[in-house]
């Protein structure tokens, strides 16, 4: 009884693995096996196809990584510009800077040349005040100065060589000046005289002294334009 109990299951068995097996082969169709041969293919080398989800969360990862990708490219050209940008400006900096100091050392140019100049004036000035200098020694010394106490005689003098002849006069005053002890000296009081003397009188003395002693009347008409009276 047991015996036919499992002959029975086994035939069971049997028969619902075959009609399992005529069901599958019939069902499948060429374009179904085509469809398929990629996936039996990938079965048998032990890969599975993703799901849905793995799909969708794969698009997912890949759209992230080309938005990141876009916003590093975005980030790289923004630090690019950044960068050029200071570079423009250090080279704009740059060039000021050239210009100034190309402007500087005009300015020191020209103003050592300025020092150069004034340098050369300053020496040139004190030259010149030393030689005005020279010269007012010079004026001082030979200048007669009559003092005050002695204008009266003078004046009492002048007016008798006014009363005298002018070759008398004349010959009076060259002796005067050719006084060999203290010659400056009479030579200085014969030209205060001189100076009193009326102006006709004055004239006709020196018409006479140039054609005896030219040199005499040159020099006393020198040393009359620097008489000076005390005041």
């Amino acid at each position: 009884m047991k015996k036919k109990l499992i002959i029975l299951i086994a035939a069971g068995l049997v028969s619902f693995a075959g009609m399992f097996a005529f069901a599958w082969l019939t069902k499948k169709t060429p374009a179904t096996t085509k469809a398929e041969q990629p996936a039996s293919q990938s079965q048998e080398s032990g890969q599975k196809l993703p799901g849905p989800e793995a799909l969708a969360m794969a698009e997912a990862e890949g759209a992230d990584s080309q938005v990141k990708r876009a916003m590093t490219e975005k980030q790289l050209k923004g630090l690019v510009h950044e960068i050029r940008e200071k570079i423009q400006e250090y080279d704009n900096k740059l060039q000021g800077l050239e210009v100034r100091e190309q402007r500087l050392q005009t300015a020191h140019t020209e103003l050592k040349k300025d020092i150069e100049e004034l340098n050369n004036l300053r020496i040139e000035l004190a030259s010149t005040i030393a030689g005005l200098k020279e010269e007012r020694d010079r004026l001082d010394k030979s200048r007669i100065e009559i003092a005050k106490t002695e204008q009266t005689n003078l004046i009492s003098i002048a007016a008798t060589y006014d009363r005298m002849d002018s070759a008398s006069a004349s010959s009076i005053l060259t002796n005067m000046s050719k006084t060999p002890a203290g010659s400056i000296s009479s030579a200085n009081d014969a030209i205060k005289i001189l100076h009193y003397m009326g102006d006709r009188t004055k004239a006709n003395l020196l018409a006479e002294l140039t054609s005896s002693e030219p040199a005499l009347a040159a020099y006393f008409c020198q040393q009359l334009k620097q008489m000076v009276e005390e005041k």
